[in-house]
């Protein structure tokens, strides 16, 4: 937090004022989902957000959940059928802080969310959560490296990874890729990344309501049952997604591709659909 803090201020005192027209409101919603083999989890993200300048902006929202489990087979080996569940998950509120130079464009994300999800179908683990990230990168002509770190005390959502679990733990997350540009409109990109955990665990599954058991076939420590706590390698992952975007409009952009989780075998086919109105 007084890192971030800091970031802030080094970066507004050496940011020159921005002029009126770079404030303003601004409403961007999205709607994405993965597939693999414990269901489909999808997302409704609205939010709503205020742009003080150029290098600084706040927002916030209340996503929406959609998950459709995949059958299961309880300790008995009876199967069950799979089972469809909605609700509201953590409200979330964000500051970010950016920069763009001809050496590297960079920007610091600081999100907290507040325990506004349902425990029992593993929308929320009932604490609040922090989540602090770093982004770097650099464009050569059509190609566009970058590289993101961060540290939080849970295990968060990605575009590309809509997890069938929610975690209460300090962990640190880790991405570098590559997007390239084809056209003015499709952008193709690749990305590796890990997540390591840090201390005791406690894990909810989004995909198992009670009881245990395995989902997918596959028998993985959060989903043999709703609620257990671990070590920190049940949250330890890394694998790598590609994917294909399309932006017919600067305030419009689809993308589909695939994602490799090694640590927990999974390959999920994931979507999303955006849109922004306003700055």
């Amino acid at each position: 937090m007084r890192l971030f803090c800091a970031t802030v201020l080094i970066l507004g005192l050496a940011m020159p004022t921005e002029a009126q027209e770079d404030r303003g409101w601004s409403f961007a919603g999205s709607l994405s989902g993965s597939a693999n083999s414990t269901g489909v989890v999808t997302k409704l993200d609205p939010v709503l957000g205020y742009s003080f300048n150029k290098h600084f902006s706040m927002y916030g929202g209340v996503p929406f959940y959609f998950v459709n489990s995949s059958s299961t087979t309880t300790s008995t080996g009876t199967p069950t059928s799979g089972e469809s569940t909605r609700g509201i998950g953590n409200t979330f509120a964000g500051l970010r802080a950016a920069i763009d130079t001809d050496a590297v464009n960079y920007s610091s994300n600081l999100e907290f969310t507040a325990p506004t999800g349902d425990e029992s179908k593993g929308f929320s683990t009932g604490n609040v959560t922090v989540d602090w990230t770093n982004h770097f990168s650099r464009t050569f002509s059509s190609l566009t490296p970058f590289v993101s770190a961060g540290i939080a005390n849970t295990v968060s959502d990605t575009a590309f990874f809509i997890r069938p679990f929610t975690s209460d733990g300090v962990v640190g997350h880790f991405e570098g890729g590559a997007m390239y540009d084809a056209t003015n409109t499709v952008r193709l990109a690749a990305s590796a990344y890990a997540v390591r955990g840090s201390g005791e665990q406690r894990l909810r599954s989004r995909v198992v309501r009670g009881g245990s058991g395995v989902s997918g076939g596959r028998d993985r420590v959060f989903e043999t049952g709703p609620d257990i706590i671990t070590q920190s390698d049940a949250v330890n992952d890394h694998g790598f997604s590609t994917w294909l975007s399309v932006s017919p409009k600067p305030q419009v952009n689809f993308h589909t591709g695939y994602s490799r989780s090694v640590n927990y075998d999974y390959n999920s086919v994931f979507f999303g659909i955006g849109f922004r109105i306003g700055q």
